[in-house]
């Protein structure tokens, strides 16, 4: 609808009684990113109206200056003074006016110093001290933290308004991805805005006055439990799995389970009560969990920091489309920085039967990547629009500025 002219001011389309304006970027179909800003005037709406296109700074012209029968009824003692000023005034008012509108949500919301998130409600996955609530802290220092029992639930709080954005993990240097997030991406129509990467270090709590070597149980999540094997082993306990870290601190506690300790993070053993009977009792040093800040519009991607861009397609079954596929990106100097496959669930099996002799059982695909290339780089559109030409579905989850771990 909108087309970016090479120079000069950006075409819009206007009609005489309502003025749209109207900017996006194509994911290569018939679904679009990008913002919009709507300007209506009262007027009929049921009748069709003639369209022409303007330029901004003709759209603005004809916004301040009154057509013809609004033109105040002036005397012939008004000075000429006086009718600069009421154009002045008028021209001040439409000003204000735009200035009322929500601003397109950017890159800046993640960094600016400015916005440090008071007035953002970001939901998570856990209770209080969770990691997970920690990554929101990280992305907006002074946001408040909406706790969600499960994933999905975090996904619905923003697609239902009732928080702004959501915090979830997606995958760990350690144990790996996590798969129900790759598939709720899919599922939910929700946009990648952000990445955080946390620092993850595991400590074993217990109630206060308690020893380490007392403990005949460790409560935590799975996945916290099997990071920290050796240590646990050492100790000798049994392991019991809970929903998440700080859900096992807030059980010890609550609870006043002297025999047990949990394994959670320093701050859920600061907000439970719990001391902390031994520190950075991972396994591996380098325990990086990626978080993915999710909201329900994109941001405008940039070329001013690194940015990633996330994908997800389906392929055809044929002898070299995968390579074909990764091969867009390498042949325009683009580095992918994740490849995950996930079965489709609407049809996890195909069955193939080319010689009457019998048939094939395979899976069908889901093609996850992330690479370093923002969509406001030529590189990019021109790789996505070549990897269309033999991909079943491509959608575009989301372009967003890179998190580095300090």
């Amino acid at each position: 609808m909108v087309s970016m002219a090479s120079k000069g001011a950006l075409p819009i389309w206007v009609c005489a009684k309502t003025a749209q304006l109207q900017v996006g970027c194509s994911d290569l179909g018939a679904r679009t990113c990008g913002f919009a800003l709507n300007l209506s005037v009262n007027g009929d709406s049921e009748r069709p109206r003639k369209w022409e296109c303007l330029s901004v700074g003709v759209l603005a012209q004809r916004a301040i200056t009154p057509v013809e029968d609004e033109k105040p009824q002036t005397s012939g003692l008004e000075s000429s003074g006086a009718i600069e000023r009421t154009q002045q005034e008028e021209a001040k008012v439409f000003h204000k006016d735009l200035n009322l509108l929500p601003k397109p949500l950017s890159a800046l919301d993640l960094y600016s110093n400015s916005n440090d998130g008071s007035k953002v409600r970001v939901a998570y996955q856990g209770v209080p001290g969770a990691y997970s609530e920690a990554a929101a802290l990280k992305a907006y220092p002074k946001c408040e933290t909406v706790p969600c029992d499960e994933f999905e639930a975090a996904f619905k709080a923003v697609e239902l308004w009732l928080v702004d954005k959501a915090v979830l993990p997606i995958e760990n240097s350690v144990g790996g991805s996590i798969h129900r997030n790759y598939d709720l991406l899919l599922r939910h129509r929700l946009h990648i805005v952000g990445e955080v990467q946390l620092q993850v270090n595991h400590c074993l709590l217990g109630l206060p006055g308690t020893r380490k070597e007392d403990l005949k149980r460790v409560l935590s999540h799975p996945q916290a439990l099997a990071q920290c094997e050796m240590t646990l082993m050492e100790l000798g306990v049994v392991r019991v799995s809970t929903e998440d870290t700080a859900g096992a601190a807030q059980i010890v506690a609550s609870n006043g389970l002297r025999e047990a300790g949990a394994v959670a993070s320093s701050r859920a053993a600061e907000i439970y009560g719990l001391d902390i009977l031994a520190e950075k009792i991972q396994d591996d040093d380098d325990n990086i969990t990626r978080f993915l800040i999710l909201a329900r519009e994109p941001i405008i991607p940039g070329n001013d920091r690194p940015f990633k861009t996330s994908i997800v397609f389906t392929l055809e079954e044929g002898p070299g489309v995968l390579f074909k596929a990764l091969a867009v990106f390498a042949l325009r100097d683009i580095n992918l920085t994740k490849i995950e496959s996930r079965p489709q669930r609407k049809r996890p099996l195909r069955v193939v039967d080319d010689s009457n002799k019998g048939s094939a059982k395979y899976f069908d695909y889901l093609f996850y990547i992330d690479f370093e290339a923002s969509m406001a780089d030529p590189r990019a559109q021109h790789a996505l629009g070549h990897l269309q030409e033999f991909a079943g579905f491509l959608r575009v989850l989301g372009c967003y500025p890179s998190d580095i771990i300090p």
